[in-house]
């Protein structure tokens, strides 16, 4: 089968929002592409690392990156952790840059990477450039709270997740396997 015919070009994703769901979606098209024999880059930022799907994931073959995990929300962090963090950040950007960039993969995530760029630990030059600069058949998917208009632009598909309504509002803690 000519993989370039079936997938001759790869687009852009941007789930963005305040509304629960982003990550969802994100982790539902990677898992649809690897059940369609893709390969799959699943990469996070901000994160603690230990996001339910992030292990099925990788048993059924994506390679999971959560070099970029955090302890503790950004607003918590010391000078000290939110310097480590853009270092971590900064790594896990180059690394999904080359995953982009190297057409190995065929749908690469950047979890959060919106709010990645949107807290200063990647600058969205860079995180721009690694979009705009992935191998033409390269899928992409990035996730977050309000995306830079640039990205926007690049946007092929552009879903926005609009919270009416959540148990958070009623004092109902996030739950494992449901919002985690």
């Amino acid at each position: 089968m000519n993989r370039e015919a079936e997938w001759p070009r790869g687009l852009v994703h941007l789930y963005v929002g305040d509304g629960k769901g982003k990550s969802t979606a994100a982790a539902g098209l990677a898992l649809r592409a690897l059940g369609g024999g893709k390969t799959v880059y699943f990469c996070q930022f901000l994160k603690g690392g230990t996001s339910g799907e992030l292990a099925p994931l990788a048993r059924l073959g994506a390679v999971v990156d959560t070099q970029a995990r955090v302890e503790r929300f950004t607003f918590q962090m010391t000078d000290e952790e939110r310097s480590a963090c853009a270092r971590r950040s900064g790594q896990a950007l180059a690394a999904c840059a080359q995953a982009l960039a190297g057409g190995a993969y065929d749908l690469v995530v950047l979890d959060e990477g919106v709010d990645a760029a949107n807290k200063g630990m990647v600058p969205w030059e860079a995180l721009l450039q690694a979009v705009e600069n992935r191998a033409p058949r390269v899928e992409v998917v990035l996730t977050g709270r309000k995306p830079d208009p640039r990205l926007e632009a690049l946007a092929d598909y552009y879903t926005q997740m609009v919270c009416q309504k959540h148990p958070y509002q009623e004092g109902i803690s996030a739950r494992k396997g449901i919002e985690y």
